[in-house]
């Protein structure tokens, strides 16, 4: 042991405190030789009903729990606030970094060596690792695992992007609302997260991809015994972890962070991930840009055929082989020098790993598409950079000058898009406003706007769309996302009128307005900002959350404020 296990000094001695802290755990059924100094193992669950991807996960814990028992530690599990995608509104990033709080001070003011850290649906996965590396003790992460293949009149279809899909047939008259709502039965048939590659998923294989899981933690379907086999495993591991001193900062440096950005673009990931990894850098204190990422992903092909780049689903992608499969076929694209929770380095994990379908994971010589992640754009219309899958847009459009149809929140979009006597052609770039981290606020996945129905229903499928928002990683489509800064704080995007030209060239790398310099200051003068939140959690959000291209964190949160013990409570 490399230093004093925190808990002892809680639980070691014969003073008044310890008598309290050891007696009131007593009230549990706690016998006297879990007090001996074995390390104390937190386990931090996201389970709730309101959260339906992490509904599993109470039984999941106990497999953890298990484990902890196994290797000779002593666990404790606790709740924290459970961010449930398909339920909360206005949208679940608004508390992210809530979450991050949450799960920092739960760890930093218990009597607690290390923590497993259980989550699955899209915002939890990275609320977790962020309040970690914040207290910076040993932690392993857990995740609840996707649904198994949804099934719908004979074929296979994914959560969210078949969703996207068959909502457009509807508004197109190409699908009825009985075979609509068929689908919704078939969908989503077991306990899990989304099973195409949205942010939920992609979030578990970039933290298998980063070292902070045990191999194949991104893809085990979550009603697979294996995914219980490796959480008993997680317990026994953050023991080891714990009697090392593997603390997370040790885990995740830049070479990690480089992997996440490697293996993102050959899955065809989230656009989301950037947002929480940049997030988690700076609470690592790791130098870690968009400029990184889109260096480090820039070669990368998309290798994995999965929706909403490709066809088939996490369920086939876990049968394959999963991230070890995936790591091998980018060969030396990846960094196997970089640490890893299970084996001391992410190479020694991917030993024996191997690809049992390479029609699912594809070879580098036969990719899905040349480029499978993200292009960072930057122009007079995003100094601060934008992103766009490039995996999941349109070639035709990723070359495209044309005039703005513009909304100007959320509301107003919702208000006109259907409505047939918009002003819209098929080439038009639309554009949405104040749907930023502090626009909205909460940053929502409005991004990826409906296409006009006018134009769906003379079969128009996708158009450029342009906004400070983001999208779901189940979604797909031309668009642009991340704009930064963002209307709200009197970027560029808040100028853009209906009527101005845009252009945009993925190639260059560019997102332009194009108006002459005088016109844009002009614009700028007498820009004022609207008014934000005026009382409660809201105001916090606005006055402190960062732009996008920081991770939309909060300024205060930013760094590792360590696991020191607090003074004693009585």
């Amino acid at each position: 042991m490399s230093r004093p296990l925190r808990s002892r000094t809680w639980f070691e001695g014969s003073h008044r405190n310890n008598f309290i802290h050891r007696g009131w755990l007593r009230n549990q059924g706690t016998p006297s030789d879990q007090f001996d100094g074995r390390p104390v193992i937190g386990i931090c669950n996201t389970w709730s009903e309101l959260t339906p991807c992490n509904a599993h996960l109470r039984e999941l814990a106990d497999h953890v729990r298990r484990g902890v028992l196994d290797a000779g530690g002593y666990p404790l599990e606790f709740p924290v606030m459970s961010l449930g995608e398909s339920l909360m509104r206005p949208t679940t990033m608004l508390f992210r970094n809530l979450v991050s709080m949450d799960v920092e001070e739960s760890i930093r003011a218990n009597p607690l060596d290390g923590v497993v850290l259980m989550a699955g649906c899209d915002k939890t996965t990275p609320a977790l690792l962020m309040g970690a590396a914040s207290v910076d003790l040993p932690a392993v992460l857990v995740s609840g695992g996707p649904m198994l293949n949804g099934k719908f009149r004979g074929r296979d279809i994914g959560s969210g992007t078949s969703l996207w899909e068959f909502s457009e047939q509807v508004r197109a008259g190409e699908m009825s609302l009985d075979a609509f709502l068929d689908a919704e039965i078939g969908m989503n048939r077991s306990a899990g997260h989304c099973m195409s590659m949205g942010t939920a998923s992609t979030m578990a294989c970039l933290s298998e991809a980063m070292g902070v899981t045990l191999p194949h933690n991104g893809a085990l379907p979550a009603v697979d015994a294996r995914r219980q086999t490796l959480a008993r495993l997680s317990g026994r591991r953050i023991v080891d972890l714990v009697k090392q001193d593997l603390r997370l900062s040790q885990v995740l440096d830049r070479r990690s962070f480089l992997n996440a950005a490697v293996a993102c673009s050959a899955l065809g990931g989230s656009t989301n991930a950037i947002v929480h990894l940049l997030a988690l850098a700076g609470r690592l204190g790791v130098s870690f840009t968009l400029d990184d990422w889109e260096m480090a992903a820039h070669d990368v092909p998309c290798l994995v055929d999965l929706m909403p780049t490709g066809r088939f689903l996490m369920e086939d992608f876990c049968y394959a082989g999963g991230v070890p499969a995936l790591m091998v076929e980018l060969g030396d694209f990846v960094d196997r020098s970089a640490a890893s929770v299970w084996t001391g380095t992410l190479g020694a994990s991917l030993a024996g790993a191997r690809n049992d379908n390479r029609d699912v994971i594809r070879p580098l010589c036969d990719p899905v598409a040349p480029a499978g992640g993200v292009a960072v754009l930057r122009g007079n219309l995003a100094e601060r950079g934008a992103v766009i899958k490039t995996s999941t847009a349109s070639p035709a459009l990723m070359e495209h000058t044309a005039r703005a149809v513009v909304f100007t929140d959320a509301a107003d979009m919702r208000a006109k898009v259907d409505d047939p006597d918009l002003d819209v052609r098929p080439d038009d770039i639309l554009v949405l406003q104040n749907v930023g981290p502090r626009g909205y606020p909460g940053f929502p996945e409005v991004g990826n706007l409906p296409i006009p129905k006018r134009l769906v229903q003379i079969g128009v499928r996708d158009m450029v769309r342009i906004s400070d928002g983001r999208m779901s990683g189940t979604a797909f489509g031309t668009v642009v996302l991340h704009v930064a800064p963002e209307a709200a704080v009197g970027g560029a995007l808040a100028l853009v009128r209906s009527g101005d030209r845009i252009a945009l060239s993925v190639s260059a790398r560019r997102l332009d307005l194009m108006l002459e310099p005088e016109e844009l200051a002009a614009r700028r003068a007498a820009w004022t900002p609207a008014p934000g939140p005026a009382s409660g959690y809201a105001q916090l959000y606005t006055q402190h959350v960062l732009q996008a291209d920081e991770g939309a964190d909060f300024d205060f949160l930013v760094g590792c404020r360590g696991s020191e013990p607090a003074a004693d409570s009585h």
